[in-house]
């Protein structure tokens, strides 16, 4: 395990908002700038009990979102981080018709100027899941 000396930096996160570009219409911001501090980017997580390596939840979108947020909690806890400093998501469904579901679990995790986001539903995600979630974060 490496160990880093702390350091204290100021970090500045700006909400975005303008008529120019659509307004935002789930728990996402047009977009987020940041000044300062450390940026730590997340591998897209798939619902892995990190315990028992296995999928959780087959078949069941709110298991399996569930158990990707709980394991992105984790990671960004490692890097020192939380889902306040999360400022760009990307989450990856099988079916676009979980998106009302996935799109409310996930919403939880932000309360307040929630960060940019894109939602897409792809061909395949590993292991045959439902959801994939990768974020980006900047905090001190």
């Amino acid at each position: 395990m490496h160990v880093r000396e702390p350091v204290i930096r100021e970090v500045i996160t700006e909400v975005i908002r303008t008529a120019d570009a659509p307004q935002a219409i789930g728990p996402y911001s047009q977009a987020i700038a940041v000044r300062g501090g450390r940026t730590v980017y997340t591998s897209g997580q798939i619902p892995l009990d990190p315990k028992t390596m296995q999928i959780v939840g087959e078949g069941d979108i709110v298991a399996q979102t569930e158990r990707v947020m709980e394991n992105l909690r984790g990671l960004l806890a490692a890097a020192g981080v939380g889902f306040e400093h999360v400022v760009r998501a990307g989450i990856f469904l099988a079916d676009m018709q979980h998106f009302g579901q996935v799109n409310e679990i996930y919403g939880r995790a932000f309360t307040k100027d929630p960060p940019a986001r894109s939602t897409v539903q792809v061909a395949y995600l590993p292991r045959g899941v439902l959801v994939e979630i990768d974020m980006i974060a900047v905090g001190p």
